[in-house]
This record gives structure tokens, C-alpha cells and sequence, in this order.
């Protein structure tokens, strides 16, 4: 697998040098360094807003900010990303990066709780990407649905949750909120929804246009 990964990274766009800087930074001050989206996933998300095109974007778990940086590329210059973090020692470290580009302009920082952020942002979205607490993911769900316009887009990142959904073992409360995610997807006549078996799952969710 890591072969592939090197074949295909090889083949794709450039990550530029400033996410490249903030990954190795990243891997040498973070205690955990997988959190970070990463090359092939920044650069699908990259690409998912260029064919999206989307106006407003709401992302939930900035961490570090690489994901809502690779997002703000493809965005045009109206348009706006309302990123969320809950943990306030990563603010410094996220505008140190922030600060570095133009392309940070068209994100607003919220630093708190997203079930009490969400409700006073005053936007409907075109496109949300889910990557907080796994053990809230359906509750996140819930929280930004009537908030996403109809046709527009939700992203679910670790779906797969290093393989644990298909593990027989006593799952932790994180593998059971993904996998009471997955399922509550699965069976949702809402929406439109593929899994990707990218990295760690991504589950792309089409609101549907009635």
C-alpha cells in the first residue's frame, strides 16, 4: 500500500510549500500527527471545491488548518469557509499558518464548541466537511443538515476509522460513533452517498435537490 501511495502522490499536483512546511511542523510539535489531512487528502479536497464551486463552506475540526488551507485554494474570492475548532491552545499555531497567505482571507476562524457555534452563523452552506469528535458524528449530521442548501454537499472524513468498523473486537466509543454513523447514512433516503476507501474513509454525501 505505502508503494501505491508513493506511485500516486508522485503523479498528482504539487503539495505546495507552505502545507508541506506545516505538515513537517506538525509532525515534529503534535502529538498526533495522523490527524493531519495530508497531501492526497488536501489535494481531493482541493479538487472537490473546484468541481463544487461552492459559495460557503462550513468545516467542523480545523485541527491544525492544513484541510480548511487546501479547501480555500479552489474557492473563488467571494466566497467564504467558517472553520471550527474546539481547542483554543491550537488557535496561535493555526494563524501562524493562516497568516502566511492571501488565501486565508476568505476563512473565518471560530474557536469553541460547534453545537453552540453553528447555530448563530447566520449562512446556509453549499458544502460541510465533518471531522470532529467521532463519538458526535451523527449529532454533527443533524446540526448542519437543514443548514446545507438542497444539492449541496457533506464530507465525512475517517470513516473507516483505521479499519475498527470491520473489527470483531469491543469497539471504543469513537469506533461506535462512526460505525452508528455509517449505518444511519446507509439507510438515509435524504441524501446520495459513496464511501471512498481513501487514507483513513471518506464518505461524500449529496443533499438532495426535491
Amino acid at each position: 500500500m505505502q508503494e501505491i501511495e508513493k506511485y500516486i502522490l508522485s503523479h498528482i499536483d504539487k503539495e505546495p510549500e507552505l502545507l508541506q512546511q506545516l505538515s513537517r511542523d506538525v509532525h515534529i510539535k503534535m502529538l498526533r500527527p495522523r490527524m493531519l489531512s495530508g497531501h492526497l487528502q488536501g489535494r481531493l479536497l482541493k479538487m472537490l471545491c473546484r468541481m463544487i464551486r461552492p459559495k460557503r463552506v462550513l468545516e467542523i475540526g480545523t485541527y491544525v488548518g492544513y484541510s480548511a488551507l487546501c479547501m480555500a485554494e479552489a474557492l473563488t474570492d467571494e466566497a467564504v469557509l467558517h472553520t471550527i475548532e474546539i481547542n483554543d491552545e491550537l488557535e496561535d499555531f493555526i494563524h501562524q499558518y493562516f497568516n502566511q497567505t492571501e488565501i486565508s482571507k476568505k476563512i473565518h476562524l471560530h474557536i469553541g464548541d460547534a453545537f453552540a457555534i453553528v447555530p448563530i452563523i447566520d449562512e446556509t452552506f453549499d458544502l460541510v466537511f465533518i471531522d470532529g469528535d467521532k463519538r458526535d458524528y451523527w449529532k454533527y449530521y443533524d446540526l448542519v443538515f437543514d443548514k446545507v442548501q438542497a444539492g449541496g454537499f457533506i464530507l465525512a472524513d475517517n470513516t473507516l476509522w483505521n479499519e475498527k468498523v470491520i473489527d470483531d473486537n469491543q469497539p471504543d466509543k469513537r469506533t461506535n460513533g462512526i460505525l452508528y454513523f455509517n449505518d444511519r447514512i446507509a439507510t438515509d433516503k435524504r441524501i446520495e452517498k459513496v464511501m471512498l476507501p481513501m487514507r483513513d474513509g471518506i464518505t461524500l454525501i449529496h443533499k438532495i435537490d426535491n
